[in-house]
């Protein structure tokens, strides 16, 4: 096997540098390899190392040449030299340096990586592992030194078999935990191999953390000085991370041996807070995400998760988390904004499903006096004010933690939902320091008037969160009215929902404009304005009549499901509201009742197109893509180290996804939303065909009414039957309108004239579907009947010619016992012969003769038995695929035909060979 890879790794050698290079370098480290494995003097084996490290350290080619013949070397000196320390030193530095990349210009990605090869050759080599394990103990600093350099090199480009070695060594994980316990250096190369080591490795974790290694990690981050210190925090909060991410038994160790002290002490901001570089920014990320994995107790399938991640909850809390967690968030805003926004994150997992931690947030206030105010309106101001859209997401997710499945929360900012006069609605936001939530928000969602959709747009978003299943917020937020400006219908007001509807009219329109949105841009503030609508209109009728009480609005939103320039998500959003107006319509007028609404649907846009825009928006990247809770980056060292700007974690991330749909709604469409859309679009689809299966007005025909009355004249009992008679033609000749429509739109779905119509929704769909998949089944089943039937007929024909064979056997057999009857006839007769003539001399050859006969009798009746027992298995197995073969249509004796004649032949042949 060495043999094969050494020969491998010099034809690599020579596709690199050339043949007559590579033989050149081959036989350069042939010749140091020598020296040092059979030279006599120690001083010119320790130079040819010292030699041989040189080259194999600045030239790749002198890498490949080491790593195809150096290693068993290499690994003898480490096993047999032990108390010459320099030789030993020199033999682990040789392998460091082979292991190492060289950082030349970047060449081709199918380039050959030596040192990625020779790690793979070295963690291949027998008893290495355990080899080097063992030269921790050693006392010398460099021995141990370059000892862990080299296990972390193995162990990142080999990290499962490695992981599997050190397992098999008796306390390889406990000497590895001694080295946090040595010399800085030693401490911190080892930190960064139990990094390594520890991911996705669960058994090893459980090790790790019984050897002590929370409180070895904590001890270290407090003499480095928490989240001042360098690069070593990150490494000890990376291991930290590794050993309690998805690991619940972990965390029940930490809260319950070390505690959860040492951790909120990271994120205290201590004097020199203000200033803050990269390293320190990424040592709060890291910690921040500790405080994340706490939040989430554990891996989705450990039963005991949800138990876990409460007592994580209470842990914190009770150690003044959250106060710390608002300071990074919310009110210092001089910290970078990927510390503010991972800060908030985590009050909303903090808060999210826990009424205890909701009333505490909603009884924080932050500032000092005199310019103090609730935690949550600072919150809603940064919403509305920052530029940047990571921190507008995170922001949001507060809020929407906060109202999740919480009434009484939603009802208390209701409450605060006062208006306020024009003039202060259009004050700067700088100005609302001392307004209410309710007061802020409604500031808020009327700055759209000035032209900043992006900022009404935001608030829409939380106002979505305030009135999600809750019928008395919805009720009440109906009632509000916004004062419009002076100059516009000599200011009269207009209810709230109104001026959202226009303000998503006006995105529209602001598409074609250059300079104030993008398509992407655009459709960001028209999905979250129907987001708003979806979440309104949802079981509240009054709702429904509210928006239907201005006709524009039905004509715009039907426009806006049929424009095609239009993103698939907006073109579904408005669909969905359009079948709210229809499920939940109460309304009794004709203009604005559910058959008015479907008929609309029908004529302008036709059911099957309607319908289609559904299953478009289900199919969309956004929708598919969307998350149940927000997720933030793991910061390793090879995730950082090529940061230039921490702060770029928005746009940069944003830009990845092509896709029309803006992809932060990826972020703000949560699960619950949409599976409360999947639950309209079925509601809808079946209201609609419930109201074309009806008549528009339902006339109750009494008997009574056709007779005439006793006070009434023949002329008013005409004119009463006529006006009864027109009525009914009316509503027929409706009922003829609509089913021609609907038979219209039915045969659209199966025709070719619309290919984006073909598979729409409809009843004639799901039939050609289910026509499409019984065929593919039927199909399925002929062809697996085909092949069932081609390997009966092969089984038939191979044991047609195995009946054959043993047809002929046994002719064979038959004529070899009438040959053996011939020749003891033939001896009988000598015999008696040999009697007549008196050669008494002779035994009794008449027994011996008869004695024989048995034997061979016997012989022979057993072969027979044996023979007729094999025929009749034959036999039967003939009778079944027969049978098989008659059921699959087959002419049975027709296949069989032939069969006799072709042994008898075959007889006859050997007959006239033997003759």
């Amino acid at each position: 096997m060495r043999m094969d890879l050494m020969s491998g790794y010099k034809g690599v050698v020579g596709l690199l540098v050339g043949n007559e290079n590579s033989s050149n370098e081959d036989r350069y480290v042939e010749r140091l390899l020598d020296r040092i494995s059979n030279g006599k003097l120690p001083d010119d084996r320790r130079n040819a190392i010292a030699e041989l490290q040189g080259v194999v350290l600045e030239n790749e080619a002198f890498q490949l040449a080491f790593g195809a013949m150096g290693f068993p070397i290499m690994l003898s000196v480490l096993k047999e030299e032990r108390d010459d320390v320099e030789m030993v030193r020199g033999a682990l530095e040789t392998l460091v340096s082979a292991l190492t990349p060289i950082n030349h210009a970047k060449g081709s990605s199918n380039e050959v990586q030596p040192a990625l090869m020779n790690t793979d050759l070295l963690s291949r080599e027998a008893d290495c592992i355990s080899l080097l394990l063992s030269l921790l103990e050693e006392d010398d600093f460099y021995v141990r030194y370059y000892t862990l350099q080299i296990l972390t090199a193995l162990l990142t480009n080999s990290p499962q078999r490695l992981q599997e070695a050190i397992l098999t060594i008796p306390r390889g994980i406990t000497r590895l935990m001694d080295m946090l316990m040595d010399r800085e250096v030693i401490r911190n190369e080892a930190l960064l191999l139990l990094t390594h080591l520890t991911r996705e490795a669960e058994e090893i974790q459980k090790i790790v953390v019984f050897e002590g290694a929370f409180e070895k990690i904590f001890g270290i981050i407090r003499e480095e000085g928490n989240s001042d210190g360098g690069v070593v925090v990150q490494d000890c909060l990376e291991l930290l991370n590794n050993l309690l991410r998805s690991n619940s038994s972990n965390q029940v160790l930490l809260r319950e041996t070390v505690g959860l002290d040492s951790l909120v002490l990271i994120l205290k901001l201590r004097g020199s807070s203000f200033t803050f570089n990269q390293q320190k920014t990424i040592n709060l990320l890291s910690a921040l995400e500790t405080i994340k994995l706490l939040l989430k107790g554990g891996s989705e399938s450990d039963p005991g998760k949800d138990m876990n991640k409460q007592a994580n909850k209470t842990t914190l809390v009770q150690k003044k988390v959250l106060e710390h967690l608002l300071i990074l968030g919310v009110e210092s805003q001089w910290v970078p904004v990927a510390i503010r926004c991972a800060a908030m994150q985590c009050i909303g997992d903090l808060i999210v499903g826990d009424s205890k931690n909701r009333d505490l947030l909603a009884g924080k206030v932050l500032g000092e006096e005199p310019q103090v105010e609730p935690a949550l309106n600072s919150i809603l101001r940064i919403l509305l004010r920052t530029s940047n859209m990571q921190e507008f997401i995170a922001a949001d997710y507060i809020l929407k933690s906060f109202c999740e499945k919480n009434a009484d929360g939603q009802s208390l900012l209701a409450s605060t939902l006062i208006p306020q006069p024009y003039s202060m609605n259009h004050a700067f936001l700088e100005e609302d320091v001392s307004m209410s939530f309710g007061s802020m928000l409604l500031h808020g969602l009327t700055l759209g008037e000035n032209g900043d959709l992006e900022i009404s747009c935001r608030a829409a978003s939380v106002l979505s969160h305030i009135l999600k299943d809750h019928l008395q917020c919805k009720e009440r937020v109906l009632q509000i009215e916004i004062e419009a400006a002076p100059m516009q219908s000599l200011g009269a007001k207009e209810p709230l929902m109104h001026r959202m509807v226009k303000y998503l009219a006006i995105a529209s329109s602001m598409k074609s404009q250059v300079g104030k949105f993008s398509t992407s841009e655009n459709s960001y503030v028209q999905a979250i304005i129907l987001k708003l609508l979806i979440t309104w209109l949802a079981d509240c009728p009054s709702a429904v009549q509210c928006f239907l009480d201005a006709r524009p609005h039905l004509t715009y939103l039907l426009e806006l499901v049929s424009n095609l320039s239009e993103t698939v998500c907006i073109r579904g959003f408005a669909a969905v509201v359009l079948g709210e107006c229809v499920i939940y319509n109460k309304s009794t007028d004709s203009g604005k009742d559910a058959f008015a609404i479907v008929d609309a649907i029908s004529q302008k846009i036709g059911l099957s197109s309607y319908f289609l825009k559904f299953d478009e928006m289900q199919k969309s990247s956004i929708f598919v893509s969307v998350k149940s809770s927000l997720t933030y980056q793991s910061f390793t060292r090879s995730s950082t180290s090529s940061m230039v700007d921490i702060e770029d974690v928005d746009d940069n991330d944003l830009s990845e996804k092509k896709n029309l749909d803006h992809p932060i709604l990826s972020s703000i469409l949560d699960s619950n939303f949409v599976n409360l859309v999947k639950s309209l679009e079925a509601d809808i689809r079946e209201q609609i065909v419930d109201v074309f299966s009806r008549p528009k007005m339902k006339v109750a025909v009494v008997p009574a009414e056709l007779e005439q009355r006793s006070d009434e004249s023949d002329a008013e009992y005409i004119k009463r039957l006529k006006s009864f008679v027109e009525k009914q033609c009316s509503e027929i000749q409706d009922l003829v309108l609509r089913n021609a429509t609907l038979a219209e739109d039915l045969t659209k779905t199966g025709s070719t004239l619309q290919p984006e119509q073909k598979g729409s929704g409809g009843s004639d769909r799901i039939q050609i579907e289910t026509l499409r998949r019984d065929l593919q089944e039927a199909s399925q089943r002929l062809e697996k009947l085909k092949e069932e039937r081609a390997k009966v007929e092969s089984e038939a024909i191979m044991y047609r010619n195995l009946a054959g064979k043993t047809e002929a056997d046994l002719r064979s057999l038959s004529d070899a016992y009438n040959s053996l009857e011939q020749a003891n006839l033939q001896l009988e007769n000598e015999v008696k012969a040999l009697k007549r003539e008196g050669h008494s001399a002779f035994p009794d050859v008449e027994a011996i003769k008869s004695e024989a006969r048995e034997e061979a009798q016997k012989e022979s009746e057993a072969e027979l038995n044996d023979l007729l027992v094999c025929l009749g298995q034959e036999q039967s197995k003939v009778d079944k695929l027969s049978a098989r073969l008659l059921e699959l249509g087959e002419d049975v004796d027709k296949l069989l035909e032939g069969i006799g004649d072709e042994a008898g032949a075959a007889g006859d042949e050997d007959e006239e060979d033997d003759e």
